[in-house]
């Protein structure tokens, strides 16, 4: 190592070194006290100096002998440079990379399934909705709406079929009367009669295409569609309980209509003489159903057309009042009539309390008059319905009608 040859270096220099400050040439000098003086204080200074040598000397050779045993291996140190991380640099909007949004992935597409030939849609019942309650052997027309679904057209060469359950006097076939294109709707309607026995009662229909085969709605075009009824017994009834109540006591009044008189209870829908009936409890226009006895009448047909009911005489009391709800029962949609009621008071004449006009519209009316004009008098009473020029679906409803105190 490089180390072993400082001492001797050191020593030539400093050799050197005093040889440039040295010794001089001798000479002759001339003899002068203050020289001596001086030529002593040099010699003293260079003893001195020479002392210095020395011990400069020593210290180098301890030096020397220390550094000149190299450092074993084991104790060479290792030095493991660290690169600076440098300052990350601001991100500006120019450098700034616009996010791409990751495509989602492809959604199955669900094959549509073919539109069958002949398939029947949406069904709305015109008339009669389900659960309609009817009068013994009351004869009713039927009317469904319904929807072609599939992608043939229905011709007159299709057909309206019976297919089970009760058939409640209908033909078994009804051809259609017209094209009905994909996507149309038609209106089928039955006349039909409900049976002499109370009960429920429910036919079954689909229809029937030009080859012959049958089809209805829902999945493969396999279900029937049907006409639902409640066959509830209409019986006279009187009750003395309730004088005034004329529901109850709807077969004491005189009946009749501009054909003549007619029977009470009727034995069922008249839409050309008029019938008068009894419900417990109808479903009234827009689908609510009534908890109230009522009178269900049928107004004659033709000009003039009318059904009046002319019950007993009742003496009327301060703060008596005529009430009832009146209007069409529900699924009778071309319903058109004038609501009247009429009195005599002490054998006078005929004379008018009030008329409301009602039609198909989902609501009806309240009537509350005030009798209080009449107290202490006689009165009859004639409930008055007018079919408004014809009677075709005027099937309507006086509902809890009488006299309240």
């Amino acid at each position: 190592m490089k180390t072993r040859y400082i001492l001797p270096a050191v020593l030539i220099a400093f050799a050197l070194a005093l040889s440039s400050c040295g010794i001089q040439p001798e000479t002759e000098p001339d003899i002068d006290q203050g020289a001596v003086e001086t030529s002593v204080a040099a010699t003293v200074a260079a003893q001195g100096t020479q002392q210095a040598v020395n011990t400069v000397i020593a210290e180098l050779t301890r030096i020397s002998q220390f550094t000149a045993t190299p450092l074993p291996p084991t104790l060479t140190p290792t030095f493991t440079v660290t690169p600076t991380p440098s300052a990350t640099p601001t991100a500006t909007a120019t450098n700034t990379p616009v996010p791409t949004a990751t495509p989602k992935p492809a959604t199955a597409t669900a094959t549509p399934l073919p539109v069958p030939c002949d398939q029947v849609g949406k069904i709305t019942d015109i008339t009669i909705p389900d659960g309609t309650t009817v009068a013994p052997n009351n004869t009713f027309v039927k009317t469904w709406r319904l929807a072609n679904a599939g992608s043939c057209t229905w011709t007159p060469a299709y057909a309206l079929v019976f297919t089970g359950g009760s058939s409640l006097g209908a033909p078994t076939v009804i051809g259609l009367s017209t094209n009905v294109l994909p996507g149309q709707t038609v209106d089928v309607s039955v006349s039909m009669t409900a049976p002499a026995s109370a009960g429920s009662y429910t036919g079954y229909w689909q229809l029937r295409n030009a080859s012959g085969g049958l089809f209805g709605w829902g999945t493969g075009a396999k279900n029937s569609f049907w006409v639902q009824i409640k066959v509830v017994s209409a019986t006279a009834t009187t009750d003395a309980s309730h004088p005034l109540d004329f529901a109850l006591n709807y077969c004491t009044a005189q009946w009749s209509s501009s054909t003549g008189a007619l029977p009470c209870p009727g034995s069922g829908d008249n839409f050309i003489n008029g019938s008068v009936a009894y419900s417990a409890g109808p479903k009234l226009e827009g689908g609510y159903q009534e908890d109230e006895p009522s009178i269900i009448v049928i107004p004659s047909d033709g000009a003039g057309g009318m059904i009046t009911g002319k019950f007993p005489a009742v003496t009327i009391k301060s703060g008596d009042h005529f009430k009832a709800n009146v209007g069409c029962l529900d699924g009778y949609t071309d319903c058109n009539v004038i609501f009247q009621v009429n009195y005599t008071a002490d054998g006078g004449a005929v004379t008018n309390l009030g008329s409301w006009a009602e039609v198909y519209e989902g609501l009806y009316t309240n009537i509350d008059v005030s009798l209080d004009f009449l107290a202490g008098k006689k009165v009859v009473f004639f409930l008055v319905v007018q079919n408004n020029g014809a009677s075709l679906e005027d099937k309507v409803f006086w509902t809890a009608p009488g006299i309240k105190r």
